[in-house]
């Protein structure tokens, strides 16, 4: 469907778009006119331990000085008693009555607390924060009395940060007026394109019989077709080229270009899916149908948010976990059902290799220059989602990132893309190429790898090394191997010291000496508490905030955090059905190359599956959106290659049946 036509169907239902659009509009203006401001106002306090077992010190004279890491584990026991019920029936009796919250202060790992009141009365916000501030202090007091701790010995409350000025909170006054503009937009919108399919159809029965009608006149420029393939194309181009940590204000890490678009993207195919422009092609539910399980624990996460008494942040998160989750559906349907032609999905998954190449090169850049391109990268009306971010460093060498937002991402990235940039290097459809076009991107992409100077990026290519090359030919299959034995004594000569490095960081975590490792088991255990607070669908998805609470810096911690089992199931689900594919594929193709193609689906799905456990895979937008595009194209590549598989034989028929022939690929699709 061509934007001419849209544009053509807005006009003619105008009668529909116009006057939904006005009462959106009309709608948020008296939402922005009738909803009062929010005044925001906070404190900071810190716990000091007493003078009979820790002397000040002298030559400072500063108590503070003494807040140290030993009093962590009395804070957490504070906040947890001060976001209880209990605590906020007493706080309602003496006069605390708006919404507040209570926090580890940001940016620290020492016992200092942050105590924030939210409320429509200036006035009275201020003077709810003093008596918090005052509550928490008398709180410990209870707490320990309770203990039976003697007074020498009791751990104290100090104020770091005095109740702070209240403050205006017109971001929450603003996204609620622009969800309901978007909500009343959208709306008119899809109804324009139901009412334009209605008619149509009672148009068509009318008009049964009749002449058919001329042919039209030459198109104009903006009545092009537009196809699934061209879109995430352009997908694809702003989260490779657009870092990812610029977004929107106030949306954000989803907030992206690349996310937005993906977005309106959706509208594209709703609107072509309304009237009949476009049908899911057959054998390609499967990708959806998991994607539904996603979205129904996601969904069911978010009530379990809403219910539960969150605070203001946490709703914003939740907020923009459902906005996360509408970009990942539309990623998925757009590839599965929207890519109708075998050769045009081809066309895509090539134009990602090649993207995903220059994001490689970068990075090439990024190592050797000891700098980040995208820190230089300004876009006007972009900010960024991730503060202070600067370049990373391991033993002697700087980690690149690319146009990503951490090195992490960059190595999962490069991982997950690698197999299908080695499966096209083989393809004989395009033997005919330079060397240099079939067998660059695999260049850039496994050698950008082991830069990372990260365990995440080096288990993720010998997952691929392990799962594509054992399955080779064996004169293929020694000559890939080496290959691979140039290339590390390549890296051993050119780069001094990485090669010993990435063998340091696996000696110290299989020895448990090494401290990044050290501190994810202690989270592991840490987990636990919220786990058993919600077991089955989590404390909403996207408000596990680091800010609020700690890093997981593993995808299935956070899943059991955000969306509890039920969560965790549909997420194992969406991977499993990943692998799954990937082998139907091999099993049922009917050439080497369609098989190479399965297995690269294949190696795929299983780096993601095992990298997930190293970092918070999904919370990056570019890892996440490549994830579920690769996941999407598999379903579609598995139904394609049903649909010309040969049909089992039978005992009527021992002999199977003629089957359409695969599609001619001597030709390769141009980019």
């Amino acid at each position: 469907m061509s934007i001419g036509e849209i544009l053509a169907v807005l006009r003619r239902r105008w009668y529909v778009m116009v006057p939904l659009t006005l009462i959106s509009l009309l709608a948020g203006a008296h939402l922005y006119r009738s909803v009062p401001v929010a005044y925001q106002s906070q404190s900071s306090v810190a716990l000091l331990d007493s003078t009979a077992v820790a002397e000040l010190a002298p030559a400072f004279g500063n108590p503070i000085s003494n807040a140290g890491g030993s009093l962590v584990v009395t804070a957490d026991v504070l906040i947890r008693t001060l976001s209880g019920t209990d605590a906020a029936r007493d706080l309602q009796g003496i006069g605390v009555t708006d919404p507040y919250t209570v926090g580890f202060a940001a940016n620290t790992s020492g016992p200092m607390l942050t105590l924030t009141v939210t409320g429509t009365d200036r006035a009275n916000v201020l003077e709810e924060t003093n008596k918090l501030t005052a509550f928490a202090g008398e709180t410990l007091n209870a707490l320990q009395a309770a203990a039976k701790v003697k007074p020498a010995y009791m751990v104290q409350t100090a104020p770091v940060v005095l109740p702070q000025t209240p403050v205006p909170q017109m971001k929450s006054r603003y996204q609620q007026v622009l969800g309901v503009v978007i909500v009343g937009t959208t709306s008119a919108f899809v109804l324009s394109f139901l009412t334009d399919s209605l008619l149509a159809a009672v148009r068509r029965r009318r008009a049964a019989g009749a002449a058919p009608a001329r042919g039209r006149g030459r198109r104009k420029p903006w009545g092009r077709q537009l196809d699934a393939t061209a879109l995430l194309s352009g997908y694809l181009a702003l989260a490779f080229f657009i870092p990812s940590n610029l977004t929107l204000p106030g949306m954000g890490g989803v907030g992206t270009p690349a996310n937005v678009f993906a977005l309106l993207c959706l509208f594209w195919y709703l609107a072509a899916w309304i009237t009949g422009r476009i049908r899911p092609a057959p054998g390609t539910r499967l990708p959806r149908v998991v994607m539904c399980l996603l979205a129904f624990s996601v969904l069911a996460s978010y009530l379990a948010n809403a219910m539960r008494g969150s605070s203001h942040k946490e709703v914003l998160a939740a907020d923009r976990g459902l906005i996360g989750l509408l970009v990942w559906v539309s990623l998925v349907v757009l590839v599965s059902a929207g890519i109708q032609d075998r050769e045009r999905l081809d066309v895509l998954l090539r134009r990602a290799v090649v993207m995903g190449s220059v994001v490689a090169a970068i990075g090439f850049y990024d190592f050797f220059t000891a700098t980040n391109v995208a820190d230089s990268i300004t876009i006007p009306g972009l900010q960024s989602s991730v503060a202070q971010i600067t370049t990373l460093d391991r033993g002697s060498f700087t980690r690149p990132r690319s146009t990503t937002a951490q090195p992490l991402e960059f190595g999962g990235m490069l991982a997950i893309m690698l197999p299908f940039a080695v499966q096209q290097a083989f393809d004989p459809v395009r033997r005919h190429l330079r060397a240099w076009r079939r067998w660059g991107p695999v260049v850039l992409m496994g050698g950008a790898l082991p830069l990372t100077v990260s365990r995440t990026s080096i288990i993720g290519a010998l997952i691929v090394i392990l799962v594509m090359v054992l399955r080779w030919k064996p004169e293929r299959r020694w000559a890939a191997i080496g290959l691979l034995m140039g290339s590390v004594a390549c890296f051993k000569v050119v780069i001094p010291g990485l090669i010993g490095t990435i063998t340091a960081l696996f000696a110290s975590f299989v020895s448990n000496s090494d401290s990044s490792t050290q501190a994810r088991t202690v989270k592991y255990s840490a987990i636990v508490p919220y786990l058993s607070e919600r077991p089955l669908f989590g404390r909403g998805f996207g408000t596990f905030l680091p800010e609020l609470f700690f890093f997981t810096d593993n995808q299935y911690m956070l899943t059991l955090a955000e969306m509890g089992l039920v969560g965790l199931l549909a997420l194992l689900v969406l991977l499993f059905t990943g692998i799954h594919q990937g082998g139907a594929i091999r099993r049922l193709a009917r050439t080497e190359s369609d098989r190479e193609l399965g297995q690269a689906f294949f190696a795929s799905a299983l780096v993601s599956l095992v990298i997930a456990a190293t970092f918070d895979a999904l919370s990056f937008p570019m890892f996440a959106g490549v994830f579920f595009l690769t996941i999407a194209a598999g379903g579609s590549y598995l139904g394609f290659i049903r649909r010309t598989a040969p049909e089992p034989a039978t005992v009527e028929s021992p002999c199977s049946p003629s089957s359409p022939q695969p599609a001619d690929r001597s030709r390769v699709p141009a980019l």
